[in-house]
C-alpha cells in the first residue's frame, strides 16, 4: 500500500528489469593505482518510489545528490584513464556513505527538508534497499580493488564528494575539504597541493574523516590498510561545465603525481564484508 502523503509503494523489488543498475563502473580495466569513488553521483529514483513525496527542487537538491561530483569523477577517470565506481541511484532511496544503521541511511529530515517517503520505514523495506542499491554498489567497489590488488598494485581510494556552499542558513567558506582518518600521508599531499593552487582547503573540514558517516573509505580502505583519502568540493564550483573543468584539471595535476609520491602499502589478508 502507498504510504500515507507520498506515491511510495511496496513492490517485491525496488528495481524494474529494465532500470539502471545500481551502479556504473568507468574504465573497468584499468591498471593504474588509483580507483576513484562516487558514493552520491546520481538524483535518480527508482520508477517504484516515485517522487518520495517531494517537490522537483528538492528532488534536484544537494540533498538528494553530491552536486557536480559524479561529473568530475567521470571527467578524472577519463582524463587519468584510471577506474571509477558510481553510485547511480540518490542517496535518499539509501545513502551508501552511511552504516546502515545510521539514521542518515535513510535520511527523513535536513536542511529544512522533510523526506516523506523515509518517514516510518519498515525494515523490509530498508533490506530490499540495501539488498539493491547498497550492497551492489559496494560489491562493486570490492571487486575493483580486488582486481586490482590481483596485479600486485596497491590502489589508492579516493572518495569525492560535493557539500553545498549554505547549510542550516550558514554559509561555508571553504572551497574544498580533505578528509581522512588513518592516513595522513595523502591527505598531506592534497591539502598542500590544492592550497598551492590557491584554493580555501579545509583540513578535515567542513566534514571530518574521523567521523563514523564517512563508512565508504572505512570499509574498503582502511579495514585492509590502503592508502585513501575524501575529497569534498563545494557545490558552486562544480554545478556547471566550465567549474568541473576547471577542478578536474586541478585534481588531475595531484592524482597524476600519487604513485611517485606514496609509498607501496602491503594490503593485509582482512577482505572487507558485509558489516553494518
Amino acid at each position: 500500500m502507498p504510504t500515507k502523503g507520498t506515491d511510495k509503494i511496496s513492490p517485491d523489488t525496488i528495481l524494474a528489469a529494465d532500470e539502471p543498475r545500481p551502479f556504473v563502473i568507468r574504465n573497468p580495466a584499468a591498471t593504474a593505482p588509483i580507483l576513484l569513488v562516487c558514493d552520491h553521483a546520481s538524483r535518480r529514483f527508482p520508477a517504484s518510489l516515485g517522487t518520495m513525496g517531494l517537490d522537483p527542487a528538492a528532488r534536484r537538491c544537494h540533498l538528494a545528490l553530491d552536486i557536480g561530483a559524479g561529473a568530475l569523477t567521470e571527467q578524472l577517470a577519463d582524463s587519468l584513464g584510471v577506474t571509477a565506481v558510481l553510485c547511480q541511484y540518490s542517496r535518499l532511496i539509501v545513502d551508501c556513505n552511511r552504516q546502515l544503521m545510521d539514521p542518515g541511511a535513510f535520511l527523513e529530515f535536513s536542511d529544512g527538508i522533510v523526506v516523506p517517503g523515509n518517514r516510518n520505514l519498515h525494515q523490509a523495506d530498508k533490506d530490499k534497499r540495501a539488498n539493491e542499491i547498497y550492497w551492489p554498489y559496494h560489491e562493486a567497489v570490492t571487486g575493483q580493488i580486488e582486481r586490482i590488488s590481483a596485479l600486485g598494485i596497491s590502489p589508492v581510494i579516493i572518495s569525492i564528494h560535493s557539500f553545498t556552499p549554505v547549510l542550516n542558513g550558514e554559509s561555508r567558506t571553504w572551497e574544498m575539504g580533505v578528509l581522512w582518518d588513518q592516513d595522513r600521508v595523502t591527505a598531506e599531499i592534497f591539502v598542500h597541493d590544492l592550497r598551492a593552487a590557491g584554493y580555501l582547503v579545509g583540513d578535515n573540514e567542513p566534514y571530518s574523516g574521523k567521523a563514523p558517516q564517512d563508512f565508504t573509505l572505512d570499509h574498503h580502505a582502511e579495514s585492509i590498510g590502503l592508502p585513501h583519502v575524501g575529497i569534498e568540493i563545494r557545490q558552486d564550483l562544480i554545478h556547471h561545465q566550465d567549474g568541473v573543468d576547471r577542478i578536474s584539471e586541478i585534481m588531475h595535476k595531484v592524482i597524476e603525481t600519487l604513485p611517485a609520491r606514496i609509498k607501496p602499502t602491503e594490503i593485509n589478508s582482512k577482505q572487507p564484508g558485509k558489516a553494518g
